[in-house]
């Protein structure tokens, strides 16, 4: 019985040992994988609505998400509404503390 209880306190222990590791492990150089993930969530938010505004050239622009919300909006827009509409949706969205616009209006698009 006591070997029982012995080996299973073994297997749990080791089984946990990288967990432990890992909560131990703070990334001070802001690459933490959780901030890629708040990265990409905006970024995902902000094509989302883009996408929702069922405007085609708006599915054209690329969204970049930096670490501290700061968003870069590129790509080519039919229209300067357009272009404007997609910096007012980035701002809009949570998370997002400035927004930055390098979309190009082709009119013969």
């Amino acid at each position: 019985m006591k070997t029982r209880l012995a080996a299973a306190c073994f297997v749990i222990g080791t089984s946990l040992a990288p967990v432990a590791a890992h909560a131990a492990d703070q990334d001070t150089d802001g690459k933490h994988p959780m901030n890629y993930v708040k990265d990409s969530v905006i970024t995902t938010k902000i094509k989302a609505k883009l996408a929702a505004e069922k405007v085609g050239s708006l599915t054209h622009i690329q969204v970049d998400t930096d670490s501290g919300g700061a968003v870069v909006l590129s790509g080519t827009v039919t229209s300067q509404e357009e272009a404007d509409k997609a910096v007012s949706i980035a701002h809009a969205t949570e998370g997002v503390t400035s927004v930055r616009s390098t979309i190009h209006v082709e009119s013969g698009r």
